[in-house]
């Protein structure tokens, strides 16, 4: 199962994930997030991450040429693109609504597609749960997100079948501040055989 913790903004916070067991860690460089990173903050950040930790920026409607400075600059392996980003020469993870099956025709460079409930007004998740047993069967690998934590996680593995699952909101303290306990507790329940 691949583990990712999404919204990360601190050095502490990233270490924290990666002892807990985590696969990825995810920074957002979407400007009106309340988990915004710089991509020189991402960097700092990146260069004490394992390389066997994949490290994800977070795009929302970017260009190419935005999303390739920045993962040159930021050290990043995946590109999670929301809206109507693109990217290339770069691994791809694509995020889609549960409630917008017909986005997946577009989906064919993804490695991944991350399923996330929508947000009113703001683009990216809304840390809420949705019916995790309407995931689509497809044939890219499915990661799972939208208010999970410690005590939904297996849930919604047992429910959707994810290759992945990732987490924000339910395992912070405050916007972009991670209470470690709880983050760890995710990643456990996360990582327990079915």
């Amino acid at each position: 199962m691949m583990v990712k913790v999404c919204g990360i903004t601190n050095r502490e916070d990233a270490l924290a994930a990666v002892d807990a067991g985590a696969s990825a860690i995810g920074f957002n460089f979407y400007r009106e997030s309340p988990r915004y990173i710089s991509h020189t903050g991402a960097a700092m950040i990146a260069a004490k991450i394992p390389a066997n930790v994949w490290k994800v920026g977070v795009f929302v409607n970017e260009s190419p040429e935005s999303i390739a400075k920045t993962v040159i600059e930021a050290g990043l392996d995946i590109a999670q693109l929301h809206g109507r980003s693109d990217a290339r020469g770069v691994r791809i993870w694509r995020a889609m609504s549960p409630l917008d099956p017909v986005a997946l025709a577009l989906f064919g460079d993804a490695e991944a597609v991350l399923i996330d409930s929508p947000s009113d007004g703001v683009s990216g998740g809304s840390g809420k749960t949705w019916d995790w047993s309407q995931a689509p069967h497809i044939e890219q690998r499915v990661i799972i997100a939208g208010g999970l934590d410690a005590d939904n996680v297996r849930t919604a593995i047992e429910q959707a079948r994810p290759w992945g699952v990732d987490a924000c909101s339910r395992i912070e303290k405050s916007p972009g501040m991670k209470d470690h306990e709880k983050m760890r507790k995710f990643v456990k329940a996360a990582l327990q055989p079915s």
